[in-house]
């Protein structure tokens, strides 16, 4: 037999197995509507990331993991936290050791005797059940970025905070951010080169192959010249922070930075410390968009100011409006905001919201052109000033988490600025104890609102929020963490978009037109 004809039969064997399968599977009738909407299903595995979080030996970082309980989930499953050059203790992390133990700088042996170039870990934390928080610490200026891997149970919904108290030196205060999962692409509007600002790109890789990252930055006059931003190698399983005023000559204020990652993927933060004003981390924006929603200005912010930058080649032209706790207000004297292509446009807003909570809005004049935002928000007077920084980020969605909150300090802010909304708000129970309680409250359109929070009963320990939008507009929301220690007053405000608990799995049926020609 030649070629050709084993090739037909071979060709004629499969196409009578696949029409056997339909024969005994029939498809819906020619002409039936077979289309069916694809169903929320839990996710199975989740890796966040989280930076490195300070240089300052007398940093005090707190690590707390919370996974909702979410139907549909089996009763299998496991989390864990650990170095990002490290392995988990069973060898079944997906970081590995550089050879090196994080701490000690010792070399691990394999049974026999001989150097594997593995590490054993013991993670920074490991939830126990889905439901009740879980928590680790650290201390010093030595602690490296962590990666952290759920599967089953714990992954829908999993959320780290990453909480460090600076008392004193640059950036002192509170620093505060929610792990990621790695990406390809991030905004940072509002960073810094001045002389009195040290700010740091934190990129973290947590695969096996080293990432390559492109970093643009644009100021208020286009793009910035440097020579060293291009083809930047971050290594498998490693953390590295990146000065961004070595990156450039320009000393600006109100600058813009976009990561693009060539090959690979990496998780991504900016740590923003300022010699008086304290620091915090600096998380990325939501994609670049036409409107754009900033919530949870503290109601006693000193100073707000606005940074936006438009990637695209037209000009952007946005009204600015305040969601106040009585409906959407136009800023005195800031009714619009013309920002030019490719340029980062800075308005200064003062102490925008005078007492009241508030959300920033913005929205399109006419033509509808996406730009990416964030403020910078300062608490506090003289020296004891202390700043945060607000991203523009996404709607609620089905459903956000905020792990690490205590009886007092916590604030949570609520915004729809589209429409009434219903939204529920559940505490957790304690991580040493206590009893989940929650609460649903009714957001009217145009406002903010810093709700009455459910407590916990019986709390021990912190809790965790997660915030579920029951019927109407979109809702949008933030948290703020505020402490005192040594009489230095601290405060962090993290955005909650969806928690990434459920993906959408469509149905799928046979198809035998994928055989025709």
């Amino acid at each position: 037999m030649n070629r050709t004809t084993l090739s037909l039969i071979a060709g004629t064997a499969a196409l009578a197995a696949v029409t056997g399968f339909a024969a005994l599977n029939p498809p819906d009738a020619v002409g039936a509507d077979t289309a069916k909407a694809a169903a929320q299903q839990p996710v199975e595995r989740t890796s966040l990331l989280c930076p490195a979080p300070s240089t300052s030996d007398i940093a005090d970082t707190s690590y707390t993991s919370f996974t909702p309980v979410t139907k549909g989930t089996g009763s299998s499953g496991k989390a864990e936290l650990l170095s990002a050059t490290q392995e988990s203790a069973d060898g079944t992390g997906s970081a590995k050791s550089d050879g090196k133990d994080a701490k000690a700088g010792g070399k691990s042996d394999s049974k026999d005797g001989k150097s594997d170039g593995k590490k054993a870990a013991k993670p920074v934390l490991t939830p126990k059940e889905p439901g009740t928080p879980a928590v680790g610490d650290t201390s010093g200026g030595d602690s490296p970025g962590l990666l952290g891997t759920a599967e089953g149970k714990f992954a829908p919904g999993w959320t780290v905070q990453e909480t460090t108290q600076v008392a004193v030196g640059s950036g002192r205060g509170l620093l505060g951010v929610s792990c990621t999962p790695p990406d390809t692409e991030f905004w940072f509007p509002g960073v810094s080169t001045l002389a009195d600002r040290t700010d740091y790109l934190h990129m973290t890789n947590p695969d096996d192959s080293a990432a390559v990252v492109d970093i643009g930055l644009y100021g208020k006059d286009g793009v910035l010249e440097s020579t060293v931003a291009d083809g930047i190698t971050v290594q498998p399983h490693s953390s590295e922070p990146i000065l961004l005023s070595t990156l450039t000559g320009e000393k600006q204020d109100g600058l813009t930075v976009h990561v693009t990652v060539r090959s690979g993927r990496i998780g991504a933060a900016v740590q923003a410390l300022d010699d008086k004003l304290g620091g915090d981390w600096l998380a990325a924006a939501a994609d670049p968009a036409d409107s754009l929603v900033m919530p949870g200005i503290p109601k006693d912010a000193t100073d707000v100011s606005l940074v936006v930058f438009t990637p695209g080649d037209a000009d952007a032209d946005l009204k600015v409006r305040l969601a106040s706790p009585s409906g959407l207000i136009t800023p005195a004297g800031h009714e619009t905001l013309h920002v030019k292509s490719r340029m980062t446009t800075t308005l200064d807003l003062a102490d925008v919201t005078r007492g009241e909570a508030g959300s920033l809005v913005l929205t399109p004049t006419g033509q509808s052109v996406p730009v990416v935002a964030a403020l910078r928000v300062v608490r506090g007077k003289g020296s004891a000033q202390e700043t945060a920084f607000i991203p523009a980020t996404s709607p609620v969605g089905t459903r956000a988490t905020a792990a690490d909150n205590s009886a007092k300090g916590t604030t949570l802010s609520l915004t729809a600025p589209q429409g009434t909304a219903q939204v529920k708000v559940t505490a957790s129970a304690g991580s040493d104890g206590g009893t989940a309680q929650s609460k649903t409250y009714t957001i009217k359109s145009g406002t903010t609102q810093d709700v009455e929070l459910p407590v916990p009963s019986g709390l021990k320990g912190t809790y965790a929020l997660t915030v579920e939008p029951v019927s109407g507009g979109p809702v949008y929301a933030a948290r703020m963490l505020a402490v005192t220690k040594e009489d230095v007053s601290g405060f962090t405000v993290q955005t909650l978009p969806d928690d990434r608990g459920t993906v959408a799995v469509p149905e799928a049926d046979q198809d035998l037109s994928v055989l025709q020609q």
